[in-house]
């Protein structure tokens, strides 16, 4: 990262204002994550690059992030006719959904959303 530097007070105290939230939502992904495997008595596995393998009861937000890569939304229109595509999720990237507490259709829904509201803003 290169250094920034902020001689507002106001934005010194968004930025942190904005990392202290981030941090929050790191931790409170980790700790549901492995609440609910230790729940289940399970563990995750496939979450590190040369060992799918290696499994893990208390996996790391990174890690799990990590395993998110590489997805893309495309969205496409040519006159009124619009097209969306999105990466479909794989086993280990659902599960990680599952155990952070939110649905799977929830991702496979996000592509519909995305469309409607950027159809939304093309209206006057």
């Amino acid at each position: 990262m290169t250094p920034l530097y902020l001689s507002s007070t106001t934005r010194i105290k968004g930025l942190v204002r904005l990392l202290a939230i981030a941090l929050r939502v790191l931790c409170l992904v980790e700790f549901t994550v492995r609440n609910a495997l230790q729940i289940k008595g399970e563990t995750l596995d496939h979450l590190y690059a040369g060992n799918p393998k290696r499994a893990t009861a208390r996996p790391t937000t990174e890690r799990m992030l990590a395993t998110f890569t590489g997805i893309c939304l495309i969205m496409g229109g040519l006159g009124n006719a619009s097209w969306q595509s999105m990466t479909p999720l794989n086993a280990v990237q659902t599960r990680i959904l599952v155990l952070s507490g939110f649905s799977p259709g929830l991702y496979e829904n996000m592509c519909t959303k995305l469309v409607e509201d950027s159809l939304k803003m093309g209206e006057p």
